[in-house]
């Protein structure tokens, strides 16, 4: 028997990533389990210059990380989140790095995790963060491409 207790669904606030809330809050239900809900505030790239941005960047990125908090609040809301503890996590960093990191961490059974469905060249530049989270997961990975499902929430 497969045992589910805790799910980690990583969210960037995207369509694709609401989604995946979906089909995680799903197993949680089914399973009984715990949600994780994990936001990663991904770390500024300063160039090397030491060029000044013009504006004081740690009010900025006091009010993004509010504004992150406040997003994680209201992505599931409290009818949709019925009888599912859900922990909501926020931390900075390199996405991928962070999603592997809390993971292992918090010894979950399950990645719930959505993929844009890039391509080609932007793929090539951008990388994939779900590609790198299924090579190095410590657990199983559910990828979520697109509504495959009509979902009805209780």
């Amino acid at each position: 028997m497969i045992k589910i207790e805790k799910v980690l669904v990583p969210t960037d606030f995207s369509d694709f990533s609401k989604l995946a809330i979906q089909y995680g809050l799903s197993f949680c239900r089914e399973y009984g389990a715990k949600m994780i809900l994990l936001h990663v505030l991904e770390d500024p790239f300063y160039p090397a210059t030491g060029a000044s941005f013009g504006f004081d960047m740690s009010d900025f990125f006091t009010r993004m990380e509010a504004e992150s908090r406040e997003r994680l609040e209201e992505i599931v809301t409290p009818e949709m989140a019925k009888g599912i503890d859900i922990e909501r996590v926020l931390v900075r960093g390199t996405p991928f790095l962070e999603i592997i990191r809390e993971a292992k961490e918090r010894r979950v059974d399950m990645i719930v995790v959505a993929t844009h469905g890039r391509s080609g060249l932007a793929h090539v530049l951008m990388g994939s963060v779900t590609e790198k989270i299924v090579r190095k997961a410590p657990c199983p990975v559910l990828v979520v491409r697109e509504a495959q499902h009509e979902f009805i929430m209780p």
